[in-house]
């Protein structure tokens, strides 16, 4: 059977996977009568709450008699690692873009990868039912970002469809028959080149991805570059240095139908395929036949620009909550993550029971930490510091920064460019995006959009779009003055009581609930001043043989400010900690003690001088 490799690329929240749901219905993977849950491909928990894809994926579909190899990519930047190993598995792509929003940064993103590989992708120009949809923009907008990216004469002309992902239907004219997707099938089996590898060869593949099964264990898929893959066959692994670290046999073979994973005989070159039996093997390793000397080249991936430190729980309250809370338990779980996710990378850190987890950005690092407290882990992570290099030629210190592209209504951009100003933002261009809308566009330190994601929400009224790309390493651009407010912080152990928290609201903005627990050394809120401040959140009234007038009984607190995860990590600064556990997300000190963080404050003056 004739075969196609094709990947679906996009900004984040562009429809990929809605699409994809379509296509599989209309080439008969499901039943008339089968329930599938809507954005059937993301499978994982945290995928279906946040809407966006984290993990790429592979499925396959049969039309007119072709098998169409497809995998779903992530759009966020933060999961790039997975979108540049894909790209290296494909022959084809499908690059869609927003009809109203039109190309964004991470579109920029995807393209620039597939681009590179020499990929000739099909443009898809989705929700084209949007009320605010702007085609003919966005198409002039896509045709000048392949040129502004290098785009060969054969890439500039791409072939263009207007599709509705979530209506099911493709047409390559504006006012087409809006009936089916059999124009993209069609398109594809045009435009999209056969895998064209050779399977007189002996067989070979590189690993893309790397799943654990409860059944068979560890799971490795790409594609086979080279020769014939069958069940049982004996294999070796080579690193891509040539060390072979393994060898071993292909105890399970399975291709890929639907949403589902099929055991096979045998696999030709060009096919997508999962394999089981190898304890060793990793990304990007080459799994091959004894007989082969050399590994297959493998693609470099963009090194991490932000780091965390994770340590266990040693407050009050560690290992109450959770059943994962030792160091080694730690340790094994991060190295896990290491060894399947190439754009994350693990070190053992100065710090006693602490790791250094350095990734692509704080989306990628909040998933990874969400997904261990929903594992029962229990951790405690310091503030996201940026990675920095010395310039070889020149020995200046540089930092890694990133193009910010805000979408905000036009009464808003004032304070928007004036908070981004203060982070050391350069703008590039400014200009409306409709619907009276301003585009505009910065250049910026990473450092400087750590916790600014929530300000920028409060300033735009809930109303603005921001979006970000890595744009490589510039010289260090100075001091940017981080959390102008102090903190509250308890300095006794108990449960926090309304008669404390109502006396202190007046002192700032309160993060905990009468009744959550507290200890000596965390953070209860954010003070109104800019020093931080020790309170007694656990003082009860006096009880006098008085009896009290009845407005000493209502009592009313102002409800707390209740932090995600991300916002918790982007808040804190360099002497504060998030500790995380499956129940809870608290805010604490480095130091609980006072007298330690006074003469940790001292230390850091003196060093400074």
């Amino acid at each position: 059977m004739s075969m196609r490799n094709l990947a679906i690329i996009a900004h984040v929240d562009h429809g990929k996977t809605t699409l994809l749901d379509q296509l599989l219905k209309q080439a008969g993977t499901f039943r008339e009568n089968q329930a599938v849950a809507e954005r059937a491909m993301d499978r994982n928990d945290l995928e279906r709450e946040r809407g966006i894809t984290i993990l790429a994926k592979c499925t396959a579909v049969e039309w007119e008699g072709v098998k169409l190899n497809i995998v779903d990519t992530p759009g966020h930047a933060d999961f790039g690692g997975e979108v540049e190993r894909i790209l290296s598995m494909v022959d084809g792509a499908i690059l869609l873009v927003d009809a109203a929003e039109g190309v964004l940064p991470q579109t920029k993103f995807v393209l620039g990868k597939a681009l590179a590989r020499g990929i000739k992708p099909i443009v898809i120009v989705n929700k084209i039912d949007r009320q605010d949809a702007r085609h003919e923009e966005v198409h002039n907008e896509v045709f000048d970002l392949f040129a502004a990216l290098d785009a060969t004469d054969e890439q500039l002309d791409f072939p263009m469809l207007y599709a509705s992902g979530r209506q099911g239907w493709a047409d390559e004219v504006i006012d087409g028959p809006r009936k089916d997707l059999s124009a993209l099938f069609n398109l594809i089996l045009r435009h999209v080149p056969e895998p064209g590898l050779d399977a007189t060869l002996p067989f070979a593949m590189n690993a893309a991805i790397l799943e654990s099964d409860n059944f068979l264990g560890r799971i490795l898929t790409g594609r086979v570059e080279q020769g014939v893959a069958r069940l049982n066959m004996a294999v070796k692994v080579l690193r891509p240095d040539g060390t072979q670290i393994e060898t071993g046999r292909l105890t399970k073979l399975l291709t890929f139908r639907g949403l589902e994973r099929v055991p096979v005989e045998s696999v030709q070159a060009g096919d997508f395929i999962a394999i089981a039996g190898l304890s060793e093997a990793t990304i990007p390793d080459t799994i091959c036949e004894p007989s082969v000397a050399a590994p297959l080249v493998s693609v470099p991936v963009d090194p991490p620009t932000l780091a965390m430190t994770f340590r266990v729980n040693d407050g009050p309250l560690g290992g109450r909550e959770g059943k994962k809370v030792t160091s080694r338990q730690i340790r094994d779980r991060l190295a896990k993550e290491a060894e399947g996710n190439v754009a994350i990378r693990v070190t053992i850190s100065s710090e006693v029971d602490a790791f250094e987890v350095a990734g692509r950005g704080e989306l990628q690092l909040g998933v990874l930490i969400e997904t261990m407290r929903r594992e029962g882990f229990e951790l405690t992570i310091g503030r996201p510091r940026v990675l920095t290099r010395t310039n070889e030629e020149t020995g200046e210190r540089e930092e890694p920064f990133e193009e910010v592209l805000v979408d905000v209504d036009e009464a808003y951009t004032g304070v928007v460019v004036e908070k981004l100003s203060i982070r050391k933002a350069q703008m590039q261009d400014m200009r409306p995006s409709g619907g009276g809308k301003i585009r505009i566009t910065f250049i910026m330190p990473s450092r400087g959009l750590i916790g600014y994601q929530g300000e920028f929400l409060t300033d735009t009224r809930g109303t603005g779009i921001m979006n970000r790309l890595f744009a490589g390493y510039q010289p260090w651009a100075g001091n940017i003055e981080g959390r102008v407010k102090g903190s509250l912080i308890s300095n006794s152990d108990g449960e926090a009581v309304q008669y404390a928290l109502f006396a202190l609201q007046e002192r700032g903005t309160l993060f905990v609930n009468p009744g959550d627990k507290v200890y000596e050394g965390l953070i209860l809120g954010e003070n109104s001043r800019e020093n931080d401040l020790d309170v007694n959140p656990i003082k009860e009234k006096k009880l006098t043989n008085i009896r009290a007038a009845g407005k000493d009984e209502a009592l009313l607190l102002i409800p707390p400010r209740r932090m995600s995860l991300e916002q918790a990590i982007a808040y804190i600064e360099d002497d504060e900690l998030v500790e995380v556990t499956p129940s809870a997300v608290r805010l604490r000190k480095r130091y609980l003690d006072p007298n330690e963080r006074k003469k940790n404050a001292k230390r850091s003056e003196s060093a400074a001088a």
